[in-house]
C-alpha cells in the first residue's frame, strides 16, 4: 500500500507476504518486513519568477546528491499565507524564507524551530558569515534562521550628470550636501526638474543615514529601540536642511509624483531624475539588463567622521524552519546545504545578491557583475550594521515608517517625529 501526502512522508509498505511468512507471523514468530522511500520535505518560498527557477534548480541538484530526503518546491510569494501556515497546528511546509527582520518577532511567538542542535549536527559553521548578517538570526541566545543572501547599502552616481555639474563622487557629508546642490536643478516656475539625491525608500534611507552619523536605532545593548539618540536626529536634520528646507516638501512631492516605476526603464535614476541614490545590490545587475547605456558609479556612504567612514546598512534574506513541522531534521539537511558554498553562489547570482558568507566575497563568480565589489566589500566594513530583529521590530518599523514620512512631507521637524516615537516605546 503506498500512501501520498503533498508535502509529507511517502510510505511504501510491501504487503505481498509468501505462504511461509504469513504462517510464521500467525504463530508470532516474525514481524512483516517493510522498506521506507525517502521523506518528502516542502519548501515553501517567496521567490517567483527567474528567482525560482534558480532555486528549483538548487532543489534537482540537493535531490539528484542523496537518496533518503526529496525537497519539493513551491513558490508562494503570499507571505501572510506563510504566517497563517505557521500559526496552525498543522502547517503546510517544513522550511521556507523571510527577510531578518521577522525572526524576533516569530521566535518570540514559538513558531519559529531553534536550529542551533541542528546545525551542529549538521556542523554548519555560523562563525563563517557576516557578522552584521547572524545579528538578526539570533533570539534570546539561539539561532532561529541562517542568511541564505544579504544586502548592503551604496552611494550610486549618475557619472555625466556629476561631470556636467562639475561634481567629484562625495566622500564626506558636507561634500555629498554641496553636490546635491550642485545636482538639483529647478526651472523658472520654481519646479524641481532634477533632483541631487534620490529616495527610493525613506525607511532605508534615513536609517542608513543614522548609522552613517554614528547613530543607533536599538541602543546600546542592540535591543532597546533608540529612535531619538542625537546622531539619529542629527543625520535627519542634514537631510532637511539639504532637501527639504531649501526647495520645499510640497515641490519634492509634486516632483516625486511624476518619476517612472522603480527598476523599470522609467526608474528616475536611469532617466537622469535623480542624480544620486542609496540602494542595494541588485541594481548592478538590473541596470546592465534594463539601462545599459547608463554612465554610472558606486561609491560608499559618505559618513559624518572618518571613523564611520565604509557604513552601511545590512538586511538579510533568510531560511527557517517553523516549528510545526514534522520533518525538521530533514529540512535542517537540506538548509545546510542551501548555505553551502555553491549553492550559495549560484542562488545569490540569480538573484543578484550577496552572499552571507565573507570567505565567498573574493569568489570569481562576481567578477563580470558591473561595479558588484563595492556592495560586496561594505558587507565585510567593520561599520556595517543592522537593525535588531527583536518582538517589537514590526510595531517599531511602522511607527519609524511614519515618523519618517512626516519628516518627508515636512508636517514635523526630525526631534519631534523622533520624539513621537520615542513615546511609543513603553508600549512595544
Amino acid at each position: 500500500m503506498e500512501l501520498t501526502t503533498t508535502g509529507r512522508r511517502v510510505l511504501t509498505r510491501a504487503v505481498a507476504l509468501s505462504g511461509v511468512l504469513a504462517a510464521s507471523v500467525a504463530l508470532g514468530g516474525c514481524a512483516a518486513a517493510t522498506s521506507a522511500g525517502p521523506t518528502t520535505i516542502t519548501f515553501s518560498y517567496l521567490w517567483g519568477g527567474e528567482e525560482a527557477k534558480a532555486l528549483e534548480k538548487i532543489i534537482a541538484d540537493f535531490n539528484a546528491s542523496q537518496s533518503d530526503i526529496k525537497v519539493v518546491g513551491v513558490s508562494s510569494p503570499d507571505a501572510q499565507k506563510q504566517l497563517t501556515s505557521m500559526s496552525s497546528s498543522n502547517g503546510s511546509f517544513d522550511i521556507s524564507d523571510n527577510f531578518g527582520n521577522t525572526v524576533g518577532s516569530w521566535a518570540s511567538k514559538g513558531i519559529l524551530a531553534p536550529l542551533d542542535d541542528y546545525l551542529a549536527a549538521e556542523k554548519v559553521d555560523t562563525s563563517a558569515f557576516a557578522p552584521a548578517s547572524m545579528d538578526q538570526m539570533t533570539y534570546d541566545g539561539k539561532i532561529y534562521a541562517l542568511p541564505i543572501a544579504v544586502h548592503t547599502q551604496q552611494l550610486l552616481y549618475n557619472k555625466d550628470l556629476l561631470d556636467q555639474a562639475g561634481v567629484t563622487p562625495p566622500t564626506t557629508m558636507d561634500e555629498l550636501a554641496d553636490a546635491v546642490k550642485k545636482l538639483t536643478v529647478v526651472d523658472g516656475s520654481g519646479a524641481i526638474t532634477q533632483i541631487g539625491l534620490g529616495n527610493p525608500s525613506a525607511s532605508t534611507l534615513f536609517t542608513t543615514l543614522g548609522y552613517a552619523f554614528g547613530g543607533t536605532w536599538d541602543g546600546a545593548d542592540g535591543k532597546t529601540p533608540s529612535p531619538d539618540d542625537p546622531q539619529n536626529v542629527a543625520a535627519l536634520d542634514w537631510y532637511t536642511k539639504t532637501l527639504t528646507d531649501p526647495y520645499g516638501a510640497d515641490k519634492i512631492a509634486t516632483f516625486a509624483s511624476g518619476l517612472g516605476q522603480y527598476m523599470s526603464a522609467q526608474d528616475p535614476f536611469y532617466t537622469g531624475k535623480q542624480a544620486m541614490v542609496v540602494d542595494g545590490e541588485w541594481q548592478a545587475v538590473n541596470i546592465p539588463k534594463v539601462a545599459p547605456t547608463l554612465n554610472w558609479g558606486v561609491i560608499d556612504i559618505p559618513a559624518a567622521t572618518p571613523a564611520l567612514a565604509g557604513t552601511t546598512q545590512v538586511t538579510t534574506s533568510t531560511l527557517f524552519i517553523p516549528s510545526n513541522s514534522k520533518h525538521k531534521a530533514e529540512a535542517a539537511k537540506f538548509l545546510a546545504y542551501m548555505v553551502q558554498d555553491k549553492p550559495m553562489v549560484d542562488f545569490t547570482l540569480a538573484l543578484g545578491n550577496l552572499p552571507s558568507k565573507t570567505a565567498l566575497l573574493d569568489d570569481p563568480a562576481y567578477a563580470e557583475i558591473p561595479h558588484f565589489d563595492s556592495w560586496l566589500k561594505a558587507l565585510a566594513s567593520p561599520n556595517a550594521k543592522s537593525l535588531a530583529s527583536q518582538p517589537y521590530s514590526a510595531q517599531y518599523s511602522t511607527d519609524l515608517a511614519t515618523a519618517f514620512d512626516d519628516i518627508v512631507r515636512g508636517v514635523a521637524t526630525p526631534d519631534k517625529a523622533l520624539a513621537a516615537v520615542a513615546g511609543k516605546v513603553s508600549s512595544y
